[in-house]
């Protein structure tokens, strides 16, 4: 229910939770299309730190329902919470009427990622998702390359994810638990997943998932640490992986995962990730019919290389592009999704995220994990529910390269 008195006016928004990754919210204000009127969070320790980190005097609410209540007027809402309460947070905001940022991933398991998208369906309200990935330069740079035919048709794409921080990120709170997470190929494979599907072009229908929990499970050094946040403990200091200290009392998700992919347009891909390597980047490589490409680093500095004559061996390739931006990681891919957010919200553009999307790799995640836990036993990823891709997708574009705005909202 976006508020159009005052055309030019920011858009007033709420930020739900205030952990670690409510800072991407302070792009808002940066972008000059919103500012921040409204903070929830049960934790009072954590509205004060969400205040200093935004710069903002915000009014705080200590839950979703003590804001639709006190009749606020929120024309959207950043759903920043822990993964497992997106859903429920997300449906009540469209619910009600207010357009909303899903951090990724939308959600923890399938049903409750179409939920979620039947809720904007019902209430005709604007849903995003914040899959920044595909707003950062490595991404878009090897996109613009298949799309200029470099390598041909898009035939395999693998992605190797080399986890490094993931002791720190992962395994000293909420993550760490299936009941919080489902498990981190869908916590953390959401983000890949999404971009081989939309470099791919086409969507995942049948997975093979293997996994286990190799490293971290065995370090019986435990606290609870719900009454810090992350950057208090980590520290690049905290190596080697066995040395980790003050894990969570719970682990019982997997730190070394892979899945295989059948996409629906023949294309075959393959995602792992391991979460105590000593660096920490992606590595994707697109197979065309006509060549090939790899990134060599993915942020400002890195190089995609593609190889598109037939030789031996060629280091260097015969084609190279140059990463640029991202220099701090996905900064700049934060700031331009949080734009595009706001600019949906406001002028109804279409989007290079895409909600539809954002339910496949949760869909392909969850299906995964499940495979990894039961023996490797193939999986058939659920179908989309009838009626959402008319609401939320653009025509000719079945990936979501961009979604068409709602009519209401």
């Amino acid at each position: 229910m976006v508020n159009t008195d005052g055309p030019g006016r920011p858009l007033r928004l709420a930020v739900i939770g205030c952990g670690a990754r409510s800072n991407l919210a302070r792009h808002a204000p940066a972008s000059g299309l919103g500012e921040i009127v409204a903070l929830v969070d049960p934790d009072a320790a954590a509205i004060s730190r969400g205040r200093e980190a935004l710069s903002t005097t915000a009014e705080a609410f200590a839950s979703t329902a003590d804001l639709l209540a006190s009749g606020a007027a929120i024309d959207g809402a950043f759903v920043l919470t822990p993964d497992d309460t997106h859903a429920e947070v997300a449906i009540d905001l469209l619910r009600a009427g207010i357009a909303v940022y899903v951090e990724k991933p939308l959600a923890t398991t399938t049903e409750d990622a179409d939920a979620v998208l039947q809720a904007a369906i019902d209430a005709r309200a604007k849903l995003y998702v914040g899959h920044n990935m595909r707003h950062m330069a490595v991404i878009r740079t090897m996109r613009d390359a298949i799309a200029r035919g470099e390598i041909g048709e898009v035939k395999a794409v693998w992605c190797r994810h080399f986890v490094g921080n993931g002791g720190d990120y992962y395994f000293k709170d909420w993550h760490a638990e299936r009941a919080r997470s489902n498990g981190l190929l869908l916590q953390k494979g959401a983000h890949d997943i999404d971009v081989i599907h939309w470099l791919a072009g086409g969507y995942t229908t049948r997975v093979v998932g293997m996994g286990g929990d190799t490293l971290y499970g065995g370090i019986a050094d435990r606290r609870d640490n719900s009454d810090r946040t992350m950057p208090e403990w980590f520290s690049l200091d905290n190596w080697p992986p066995l040395a980790q200290r003050e894990l969570n009392p719970v682990i019982d998700v997997e730190d070394l995962s892979m899945v295989m992919m059948t996409l629906d347009n023949g294309v075959y891909a393959s995602y792992e990730q391991c979460h105590y390597t000593p660096d920490y980047w992606r590595n994707y490589t697109v197979i065309g019919t006509k060549g090939r490409l790899e990134n060599f680093g993915d942020t400002d500095g890195g190089v995609i290389r593609v190889w598109n004559e037939r030789h031996v061996y060629r280091p260097q390739g015969d084609l190279e592009h140059p990463i640029v931006g991202d220099e701090g990681g996905h900064g700049d891919a934060d700031l331009r999704t949080v734009t595009e957010f706001l600019r949906f919200v406001r002028e109804g553009i279409p989007t290079e995220t895409s909600p539809i999307a954002a339910r496949h790799a949760v869909a392909t995640a969850a299906a995964a994990t499940d495979s990894l836990r039961n023996s490797s036993e193939p999986r058939d990823v659920p179908a989309l529910p009838s009626g959402a891709v008319g609401y939320f997708e653009g025509a000719g574009d079945p990936v979501g390269a961009a979604h068409t705005a709602p009519t209401g909202g």
